[in-house]
């Protein structure tokens, strides 16, 4: 992995005790963007958020942006929120990571499978199937040092809300390679972002709709000795993780629109708040308890800065800015973090 080692020296304090950044203070990037849902930065400055009119937009630093379609396919002008949110109308690019050559590989929640896009738009599909059966709602796909693929599987049912609904644990992590796609890990809740620490010994996955953070220690192609990292039950539905130099791992809190961190002691620091009407928070958790949600329930939750905070990307020369992706935003907010984050596997430029 291209970069910082985790590493905490002895008597260290954690940069993150104390810090918070209030909503005011957030600075924006971006404008009339469509369900950016995943950020990737450039070492250069250089953003690429995911689209959902069915591609990506490019940000360089200095605002100027263009919106690269998928060519051989139809753009999405789904605009209900029962089309784009809900029902998953047409292409709807969801995690992205940069190949090996510096283009880009999607899980595309609307179309169900792994794409790879070009910088242009030339667009051809990876995998769609895992043992001959379809993948479901393919959330988000990462590579590892060896070049190899890992996506995440929120759920096969469809639409997505009812396993918000029920609660159902059909998600789960495929492995991606010269063998094809295979299940290394199943029995998940809403199977959502992974990430590897610094050395690949531990992979990270959001169990989005249980809402705790579960982690596998990586031997070979094989996952094991599955645990609970931190709370078992998180103050909301965690989505986005991303992973610092200190050891502290990163959550969003979608629909909540709250952004916190685990420490590697186990304790939780809210970071950032910028979530809407309490009472409609309050009414989303008294219905994930009693496994009532609905995309009502869902859709009346959210503050205006973020609108359903769904990522986190570290970027910036020192990786201390982080930008926030969301499922109904139309900018991208950032801050400056007192602590770096660890790099994203670059192309080999």
């Amino acid at each position: 992995m291209a970069g910082a080692v985790w590493r905490k020296e002895a008597g260290m304090t954690n940069p993150l005790i104390g810090f918070q950044i209030a909503p005011a203070e957030l600075s924006y990037i971006g404008h009339d963007l469509e369900r950016p849902e995943c950020i990737l930065a450039e070492q250069d400055g250089t953003l690429w958020s995911a689209d959902g009119r069915g591609g990506v937009m490019r940000i360089d630093p200095d605002g100027t942006q263009a919106l690269i379609l998928q060519k051989g396919t139809e753009a999405n002008t789904a605009s209900s929120f029962e089309d784009r949110l809900v029902n998953t109308t047409g292409s709807l690019p969801n995690g992205l990571t940069f190949d090996a050559n510096g283009d880009f590989l999607i899980a595309n929640f609307g179309t169900d499978r792994v794409e790879r896009m070009t910088r242009d738009g030339e667009t051809s599909v990876v995998i769609d199937n895992v043992d001959g059966r379809p993948f479901g709602k393919a959330n988000f796909v990462t590579r590892d040092t060896k070049g190899r693929l890992w996506l995440t599987v929120t759920t096969t049912m469809n639409p997505w809300t009812e396993h918000v609904k029920t609660n159902s644990r059909d998600g789960y992590i495929a492995l991606i390679d010269e063998r094809g796609a295979r299940i290394v890990a199943d029995d998940l809740c809403g199977t959502n972002e992974l990430r590897f620490d610094a050395n690949e010994d531990w992979l990270y996955v959001a169990e989005t709709t249980s809402r705790n953070i579960t982690r596998f220690r990586v031997d070979g192609d094989t996952l094991k000795d599955r645990e609970i990292y931190g709370p078992t039950v998180l103050p909301g539905f965690c989505d986005g993780i991303a992973l610092d130099t200190y050891g502290n791992l990163w959550t969003t809190l979608i629909m909540a629109d709250q952004l916190v961190a685990i420490t590697p002691e186990g304790d939780v620091l809210t970071i950032l708040d910028a979530g809407g009407d309490p009472a409609a928070l309050a009414r989303l958790d008294e219905a994930w308890r009693k496994g009532q949600v609905t995309p009502e329930i869902m859709q009346a939750c959210g503050g205006p800065q973020c609108r359903w905070m769904a990522s986190l990307t570290f970027g910036g020369p020192d990786l201390k800015t982080v930008y926030l992706g969301s499922l109904q935003g139309t900018t991208i907010p950032y801050f400056r973090s007192p602590v770096a984050g660890l790099p994203l596997i670059y192309w080999n430029a």
